[in-house]
């Protein structure tokens, strides 16, 4: 178990990481940009860490470091969707809260996930994975029988 974690995160989702984090015994620090240090995050949490921008890798390390949090948990969106940030974690001696930099690259290029999934055995929807389809070219392709568009409402 942690003493400290980082949110990496803003909002609403920052406060509720914070609550759990609060039930679970750990010390929560929140990112804050100037405009944001005043916010609910912010007072929910122990201590606010200053950054220059939420998507700034660098600027969440060196707040991670600065503030003694022991892990990183990105909250969703922002760099939660980018590895350079789980293996930045890495690197600086940081758990990263949440996947493995290879699963979050992978999960990024929606054909690799779905071939990776699909290789594992979990079922996937039917549709092309071929890359760099134009519209036009969506637009021709058949769609399947039954499906939402195919299919008479009215």
């Amino acid at each position: 178990m942690f003493a400290t974690v980082l949110i990496a995160n803003r909002g609403e989702i920052a406060v509720r990481i914070t609550r759990t984090l609060h039930r679970l015994g750990i010390r929560a620090v929140v990112t804050a940009t100037p405009d944001d240090a005043g916010g609910r995050a912010a007072a929910a949490a122990d201590l606010v860490a200053g950054v220059g921008s939420y998507l700034s890798v660098e600027d969440v390390i060196d707040a991670a470091l600065g503030s003694g949090a022991e892990a990183v948990h990105p909250g969703y969106g922002f760099l939660a969707e980018n590895p350079a940030l789980a293996r930045a974690c890495a690197e600086n001696g940081l758990v990263f809260i949440g996947p493995p930099p290879d699963a979050i690259a992978a999960m990024g290029d929606k054909i690799a996930a779905k071939r990776m999934v699909s290789a594992a055995g979990v079922p996937v929807v039917p549709g092309s994975e071929a890359a760099g389809l134009t519209d036009a070219q969506l637009a021709g392709r058949p769609r399947r029988p039954g499906s939402a568009r195919a299919r008479r409402c009215c």
